[in-house]
């Protein structure tokens, strides 16, 4: 089975295929959809949405995975990102993939242990599950941890 993990953003999205066979995770492919902050938000949306659909059409998941929204202090940039996990949820019900919503705090508690953990202790389980693994940067590190993460919670 093929994981899409998916931590949505409309600076950066991050993205990562996992493959699970049985209790063995191993690392198929991941990256980043960066949108330029200067082009219209309609533009940045259709970008994100398509670029995710070739990812789909590239590595054909079974299912996708993808971060909850949370709350920030600042308002805008809640709707920042709801904006981009509209997108993202888009291109995901076009090519009719399942999605699992996991909150940030779960995916944490799925990979290391602890819902509390600090992005440095994400990455460092990242590189024990998946030592093969070149991840393309944080955005891509977090979506392979919700990818793992739903592997774990979902079997």
């Amino acid at each position: 089975m093929l994981i899409l993990g998916l931590d949505p953003s409309l600076t950066c999205t991050g993205w990562g295929v996992v493959r699970v066979d049985g209790p063995r995770l191993s690392h198929v492919a991941n990256g980043q959809v960066s949108t330029n902050a200067k082009s219209p938000m309609p533009e940045r949306l259709l970008h994100l949405h398509d670029a995710l659909i070739a990812v789909i059409e590239t590595y054909k998941p079974d299912r996708a995975a993808v971060e909850e929204v949370f709350v920030n202090k600042n308002p805008q940039s809640t709707l920042k990102l709801a904006h981009a996990r509209g997108a993202v949820l888009t291109a995901c019900g076009r090519m009719s993939l399942p999605v699992n919503e996991h909150s940030t705090r779960l995916v944490k508690k799925a990979v290391v242990g602890t819902g509390a953990a600090e992005k440095q202790q994400v990455q460092a389980m990242l590189k024990i599950l998946l030592p093969l693994a070149k991840v393309s940067g944080s955005d891509a590190a977090d979506a392979l941890a919700v990818a793992i993460a739903d592997a774990h919670l979902k079997g």
